[in-house]
Order: structure tokens, then sequence, then C-alpha cells
């Protein structure tokens, strides 16, 4: 499972001119699968994300977590995080898990996440989305995990 993490002040994600997600500040996460990711690596990856420290304390450290934060999180479904340019000019995705699959591991992150606590927003799971945001920092993070458990 691969995600990538942009702290931000404000985000949404759009089908067809349609907003089907939005948050204030907290997180966009960029979440892709690959074989081998199961309902307990989402569980995982959920709670890194919710104690990951990611916003300012008051002396302007990155101390406090998401949760703490209260932040929102913009949860958008990115198969394309497994792509390999390694070899031609066009991505191969044969690593990124196939959709149905990808669809349920999905759908657990996100309760995953409900689960501690998080407000959650989502984009739409196969469709082609617009997703606008406003980083903040910027701060932007790339947790896979495969490298993290």
């Amino acid at each position: 499972m691969r995600i990538v993490l942009q702290r931000v002040h404000r985000a949404r994600v759009t089908v067809d001119g349609e907003v089907v997600g939005a948050i204030g500040p907290g997180a966009v996460l960029l979440v892709g699968f690959t074989a081998g990711d199961d309902e307990a690596t989402c569980r995982k990856m959920a709670a890194k994300i919710a104690d990951l420290r990611i916003f300012p304390d008051e002396a302007g450290k990155m101390n406090v977590s998401l949760r703490d934060a209260g932040g929102g999180v913009l949860s958008v479904s990115q198969f394309t995080l497994y792509g390999d340019v390694r070899r031609g000019r066009r991505p191969s995705f044969s690593a990124a898990l196939e959709a149905e699959a990808a669809r349920a591991l999905y759908e657990a992150f996100n309760r995953a996440l409900t689960g501690h606590g998080l407000e959650v927003a989502t984009g739409r799971f196969g469709a082609h989305m617009t997703v606008e945001l406003v980083n903040d920092g910027p701060v932007t993070l790339i947790l896979d995990s495969a490298e993290l458990f």
C-alpha cells in the first residue's frame, strides 16, 4: 500500500463538475494498493496516519497529530502510484491491484481512518477526478507499507 500525503489548508475533488468530497484543514491522501495488501495493512496505515505528527504546535514544530489537530482527510484512490516507468515511455501498471480488490481495500482503509476519529471525505473510486488543494507548508510525505511494516 502506498500513500502520498499532503497537508492542506483545504481540498476538494470533483467528478463531472460535481464536488464529491471536500475538507478544510487536514490531509489529502492519494492511496494505491498492490498484491499482498490486506485489511490488516489498511488498519496499520490508518493508525500511522491518524497519529503522524505533521501539524505545528505553539512553537511551530511539527508535533501535533492529524487526529489531535482535528484535521479532515480527503482520501483519493490512485492506482497510478504503482506505475512503473523504468522501461519505455508509457508507465506499466501491472503492480497495481486489480480494481475490485482495490475497491474493497480502499473502503476498508477509509473505515479504519473513521475508526480513529477522523472525518473522511472521498473521491469516487474508478472515476476520472479533478483534485484541487491548497498545500500547507508544503508538507508532502510518501508512506509505503512495504517499508513501514
